[in-house]
């Protein structure tokens, strides 16, 4: 949020009821509560985030780091609702989930690099 606020950027946060008066709750511009105490009632029901963006006409949710930041499908649910995921794209998170398919992925990588 410092980053977007230095560079012009509005911000919007999403918190749960138990972090109402958080710090990063209080640096945003504006703040939705998704209701609830846990992270499965909160932070990890994806409409619930998604709604909040539409409500406050935001383009782009950054998923943080944890929770919804490593979940290809809500990469895919922001992109058909037509916001912009700030991380990678939904294949990418889903090979980069397995660590065989990674290990495979930059293998393929180093060969086509090195011939």
């Amino acid at each position: 949020m410092r980053t977007a606020t230095a560079m012009g950027i509005e911000t919007v946060a999403v918190h749960s009821d138990v972090d109402a008066a958080e710090p990063f709750v209080l640096a945003a511009d504006q703040a939705v509560s998704l209701g609830g105490e846990s992270a499965a009632e909160s932070y990890l029901v994806a409409e619930k985030i998604i709604k909040a963006a539409n409500a406050t006409g935001a383009d782009a949710i950054h998923p943080g780091y944890g929770f919804l930041a490593e979940n290809a499908d809500f990469a895919r649910q922001c992109e058909a609702a037509g916001l912009i995921f700030v991380g990678p794209r939904p294949d990418a998170i889903e090979r980069m989930g397995s660590k065989l398919e990674a290990k495979r992925l930059l293998a393929r990588r180093r060969r086509a690099a090195a011939s």
